[in-house]
């Protein structure tokens, strides 16, 4: 839905100067990661920089990769939907994480045994149709799961500077979307690991300044206030029924040790450290960090939903008649709100931040997938492998592949969703058994191929957590759906033909009564399906004793003593 704000009295403070600071400080990390293309000597050095990272370039860069443009726009919106509530995702995150890095679990393992992708470690101990099968799984998720990003910067330079013509918008973002590609493919991990702690302490900076703003222009007992009378206790409590609930709240503790410990784009952080020690360190460090870089874009949206609430004119655009946020811009609040409340030029540089981190997310996550199917999905038919400078071609065609890939999917796919709920159930495709594989992989000796198998394929059941998908559905899920009263209230001129689950017509025939299965919800069950097809699997059908990919290795796997 695009607003025209300038007609509604609102003109945006974004300026010239802005823009040439924007413009300026973009072209000058583009033109610093083009020249780091020298140092590139081998493929070790373009995937994990040569694992060459010491403690602090390693944090910087992992929590500038974690802390991208879509980072703050999903946790902006989930500020803005649930209110303080959404902090309890940014606590989770940090308490596992430093879990994390105190244990060692899963990461320390991975970086003794030097390797460079998660489905390596797949050979290692099930053998190398589990690291094929897990490499295709892993990126497909991946590459789904980054399809919105483009969507979400996208809306952030629309919000910021008032553009309104969808034309302008996508030659911004392909424009941008080229950038990244001009310099992932030339710079690679070393590229990622430099630009990523350019844009984190530049980011760092500029939001807790603008967070220090947002408190002196609204007041913070104004804030309080605010929430407490558009969301009542479920703006605070977590646990409310009305807000997130209980489920909610343990699958956030999931996805949070999925984000540090299982997700690839983290777990090559920990692969590109110079030694174990430095991982923990890593780990228990950046916790505070994934903590702050949720808790700062939740208190933007939380600011967002104040200023909006408090005007009756943004009110009756953003919110519906009882308080609900209009699924359609909840994602533009948060900018919107900050080209209102920043001065001229400051907001240029906060933008530029942004952007910086857009393409800093974007970088990595393409470099990682592209590395997962060059090195997991393509090298391993190849019985005397593939050269150094094959694998360094390769990468960079699927990083190019894969761009072109999300900028049409981010045009494409209707995200009717919070767009952290699309990501957490799209990253579930392979996050489920990936957990799985990993966790009994190097902590139970008899974890077999038959269980990696089993879990692996499971993960697919966690696309039922997309509304798209149940909608397509249709009355498969209805009898389920109805018993245990899963339900979604939607006005009916939005209903389509697509919305096939059910279409209830209350009194009135303005209200539609939708049923579907939360995503928490989906995705609790399919991880504890997940696990008990990895132990029933394995428990069934053993892998032989004597089978050498399992065997040949077991004694360099930490925790199989």
């Amino acid at each position: 839905m695009d607003i025209d704000f300038t007609s509604l009295g609102f003109e945006t403070n974004f300026s010239i100067l802005d823009w040439c600071i924007v413009i300026g400080y973009l072209i000058t990390v583009v033109g610093i990661g083009v020249y780091i293309r020298k140092y590139i000597a081998s493929a070790t050095d373009f995937m994990v920089a040569g694992r060459g990272l010491k403690t602090f370039l390693a944090i910087a860069t992992m929590i500038g990769t974690e802390l991208g443009l879509v980072t703050v726009m999903y946790s902006s919106q989930k500020g803005f939907t649930g209110g303080f509530a959404a902090f309890h995702i940014a606590f989770a995150a940090a308490i596992v994480t430093l879990f994390v890095g105190i244990s060692g679990f899963i990461v320390v393992p991975l970086r003794r045994l030097k390797v460079m992708t998660i489905p390596e470690f797949y050979e290692m101990r099930f053998g190398k149709d589990i690291r094929i099968l897990g490499g295709i799984i892993l990126a497909l998720s991946g590459i789904l799961n980054m399809g919105m990003f483009l969507k979400a910067g996208s809306l952030f330079v629309t919000g910021v500077t008032g553009m309104t013509s969808e034309v302008h918008l996508k030659i911004v973002m392909t424009v941008l979307l080229c950038m990244v590609l001009l310099y992932t493919t030339l710079g690679g991990m070393v590229s990622v690991a430099i630009l990523d702690y350019i844009q984190f302490v530049v980011l760092s900076f500029s939001l807790l300044f603008a967070s220090v703003m947002s408190i002196r222009y609204l007041g913070w007992d104004n804030i309080i206030d605010t929430v407490t009378r558009e969301m009542g206790q479920s703006g605070f409590n977590p646990f409310d029924k009305a807000g997130f609930g209980w489920t909610y709240v343990l699958w956030m503790f999931f996805m949070g040790l999925v984000s540090c410990a299982v997700w690839q784009t983290a777990v090559i952080r920990a692969c590109s450290a110079k030694s174990t020690g430095i991982v923990r360190r890593i780990y228990m460090l950046s916790s505070v960090g994934f903590l702050i870089r949720f808790l700062i874009p939740y208190f933007f949206g939380i600011c967002a939903l104040v200023f909006i609430a408090n005007n009756a004119t943004l009110k009756d655009v953003f919110l519906s008649a009882d308080g609900k946020a209009n699924s359609d811009l909840s994602l533009t609040a948060m900018p919107f709100y900050l080209s209102q409340i920043l001065p001229a030029g400051f907001i240029g540089i906060i933008s530029a931040g942004m952007l910086a981190a857009f393409m800093s997310t974007h970088d990595s996550y393409l470099l990682c997938w592209s590395s997962v199917l060059t090195q997991d999905v393509v090298a391993p038919w190849f019985k005397k492998g593939l050269s150094s400078k094959a694998r360094l071609l390769l990468t960079r065609i699927f990083i190019v592949a894969i761009g072109i890939f999300i900028l049409i999917w981010s045009l494409w796919y209707p995200l009717s969703q919070d767009l952290w709920d699309y990501m957490a159930i799209s990253g579930s495709v392979y996050s489920i058994g990936g957990f799985a594989l990993l966790a009994f992989g190097l902590y139970w000796k008899r974890a077999s191929r038959a269980g990696a198998y089993l879990a692996l394929t499971c993960g697919f059941f966690a696309l039922f957590g997309l509304p798209e998908v149940q909608y397509k559905l249709g009355s498969l899920f209805h009898p389920v759906q109805r018993l245990l009263g899963f339900t979604k209230e939607i006005p009916i001129e939005k209903l389509t033909d697509g919305m096939c689950l059910v279409k209830e017509v209350l009194p009135g025939d303005e209200i539609a009564m939708i049923y579907l299965i939360p995503s928490a919800i989906i995705g609790l069950i399919v991880l504890a399906l997940a696990i008990v097809l990895m132990i029933v699997g394995s428990l069934l059908l053993p892998d032989k004793k004597g089978r050498s990919t399992l065997m040949k290795q077991r004694s360099n796997l930490d925790g199989l003593d």
